[in-house]
């Protein structure tokens, strides 16, 4: 599903020294596999998150996922790519707050062209998944930390992606809505979702599904765990 090749990234620190981010990392996902990037902050796993879903570039090597070339991908043709392949959950939700949950998680789906219907059914259908539709009509200013992750995950599952990254998504969690996210991981993952996590929570280096852990440091897969 995912394929990385000696990727690098390199952040140009204009008058300062650049700044190397990733060192040629090389990786191979499976379909329907559960990998976790584990790793301190500044180890480069949100980095390595970050172009796989073609929100950046890398400075050298190449990502394909699901057969198709995404590491060079003009601006138009990611926004494309990421629209159909992946949902990403972030780790500060970005939810336009202006918004109810049901809006917040319909808006990926805003100019699709999909008939309302349809919309409709495929924003209950995230929602439940994401355990949220209790709370669809409810503002997301009034929503608690873990209400918002949920709502961030529906939206981020609305179109049905093959793959799911989530960066840091137990950040801003208290332990037990952490692990209700688990048991939404678990679900998707037993959907087979192809799943890849970047994290420094020691809760998931013992998911109670199968996963396969990469610890990472200074821009570098360090260690493998099955």
């Amino acid at each position: 599903m995912v394929v990385l090749e000696q990727v690098s990234k390199v952040f140009d620190g204009g008058t300062s020294k650049a700044c190397s981010v990733l060192e040629s990392v090389s990786l191979q996902v499976k379909r329907g596999e559960c990998v976790i990037l584990n790793g301190v902050s500044g180890s480069g796993k949100s980095t390595l998150l970050s172009l796989i879903a073609a929100l950046d570039k890398p400075t050298g090597g190449k990502i394909v996922v699901g057969g198709d070339l995404v590491s060079k991908l003009p601006d138009l043709h990611a926004s494309s790519y990421r629209a159909k392949t992946i949902g990403v959950v972030f780790q500060h939700f970005n939810l336009l707050e202006s918004l109810s949950v049901e809006e917040n998680v319909m808006a990926p789906l805003v100019n699709t062209g999909m008939a309302l219907e349809t919309v409709k059914q495929m924003v209950m259908r995230s929602m439940v998944l994401a355990a949220i539709e209790h709370k669809a009509s409810q503002p997301v200013t009034l929503l608690s930390g873990g209400e918002k992750q949920r709502c961030a995950i529906a939206r981020a599952l609305v179109h049905d992606p093959a793959l799911i990254l989530c960066d840091e998504p137990t950040a801003n969690l208290d332990k037990r809505n952490a692990e209700k996210l688990i048991e939404i991981l678990r679900t998707l993952h037993e959907m087979g979702k192809t799943i890849i996590v970047a994290t420094h929570d020691p809760l998931f280096e013992k998911l109670p599904f199968k996963s396969r852990v990469l610890h990472m440091a200074e821009g570098t897969i360090v260690e493998y765990e099955v």
